[in-house]
């Protein structure tokens, strides 16, 4: 699924899905060697590539979701 990274005017990392019309914030980030997972303030866990993870943001990126 497409998700839009960006951060808050705290600084916080936050995640919008469009289609579940859902924005949340990043509560927790667990890097492997091929993905980094991104736990949400609601529980959702995403799974983004590695190198799909933007240097710069807001950007739209590919996401799976793992919980």
């Amino acid at each position: 699924m497409k998700v839009m990274l960006r951060q808050n005017a705290a600084g916080h990392l936050v995640v919008y899905v469009a289609k579940k019309d859902l924005e949340e914030e990043v509560v927790k980030e667990v890097e492997t060697e091929t993905e980094k997972i991104y736990t949400l303030a609601n529980g959702w866990e995403l799974a983004i590539a590695s190198e799909e993870i933007p240097a710069a943001f807001p950007k739209t990126v590919e996401a799976r979701r793992v919980a």
